[in-house]
C-alpha cells in the first residue's frame, strides 16, 4: 500500500461526520527536544457525539471554542476516546466529567464506575454497532486504541492515535513503540480495513491499495 494526502478535514457520513478540529503536529528541536500535540477529532451526527483525544493541557482554553465552531459544548460530549495515556492525547480530560470516557483500556462513567469490556483481549468496543467501533490497536503503548467510523462518504476512517505518527513515517515509528512488533501488527490491520486514516501528529491521508 502507499498513502496519499488528504486535502479536506472534514469527512462526511450519510449518519456521523468526522471534523479534524486540530491537526497533530511533531516539531524536533536542535537540542534533542521536541514541540508536541496530538490530532483531535470530533465524530457527531449521530445520537453520539465523540471527542477522540484531547491535545495536550496547553490545548485547554482554547478546545471549546474548536468544538463551538461545529456547534458542539463541552457538555454535548458524550463519550471521549482517548487512544492512549500521553499526555498531548489525555490532557483535557476534565472538561469532560459527564462523559464516558476510554483512555486505552479504562471504560468509566459518572463518578468513577469502572465497566468491563474486552479490549484487553482483543475484542472490539462498540459505541454504536455499524457505524462506531473502538479496536485495540496495541504497539505505540500496550493499551492502545483506535476508533473506526463506518459508513461515511469516504469509506471506513479510522482515528489511529500514535499507531501512525503520520503519512510518512515509516522510518520513525518504531522508536516511538513499547512494542514495535504489535504496533507493526496493528498497522497492518488498520491499513486492511480502513480508507482513510487520521494519525496522531499529522494531517489525514488516504490508503491506496497496490
Amino acid at each position: 500500500y502507499h498513502t496519499a494526502p488528504l486535502g479536506s478535514l472534514a469527512i462526511p457520513g450519510p449518519l456521523y461526520s468526522l471534523h479534524v478540529l486540530r491537526v497533530g503536529y511533531n516539531q524536533p528541536n536542535p537540542d534533542g527536544s521536541c514541540h508536541a500535540d496530538g490530532s483531535v477529532t470530533l465524530v457527531h451526527g449521530g445520537p453520539l457525539t465523540v471527542l477522540v483525544d484531547t491535545g495536550g493541557p496547553w490545548l485547554r482554553s482554547h478546545l471549546p471554542g474548536l468544538l463551538a465552531g461545529h456547534g458542539v459544548t463541552p457538555r454535548d460530549i458524550t463519550h471521549v476516546i482517548v487512544t492512549h495515556g500521553h499526555s498531548d492525547h489525555a490532557g483535557n480530560l476534565n472538561l469532560f466529567p459527564q462523559a464516558t470516557l476510554l483512555v486505552g483500556f479504562d471504560l468509566s462513567q459518572g463518578q468513577g464506575l469502572y465497566l468491563p469490556h474486552g479490549l484487553a483481549r482483543g475484542v472490539p468496543l462498540e459505541l454504536h454497532p455499524g457505524h462506531l467501533q473502538v479496536t485495540p490497536t496495541p504497539g505505540h503503548t500496550r493499551a492502545h486504541v483506535s476508533l473506526l467510523a463506518l459508513g461515511t462518504a469516504l469509506g471506513t476512517v479510522a482515528v489511529a492515535g500514535d499507531t501512525f505518527e503520520h503519512g510518512r513515517d515509516e522510518e520513525e515509528w518504531q522508536a516511538l513503540s513499547e512494542e514495535p512488533r504489535e504496533q507493526r501488527r496493528s498497522r497492518r490491520r488498520l491499513v486492511a480495513t480502513a480508507d482513510v486514516i487520521v494519525p496522531g501528529h499529522g494531517p489525514p491521508f488516504t490508503v491506496v491499495r497496490e
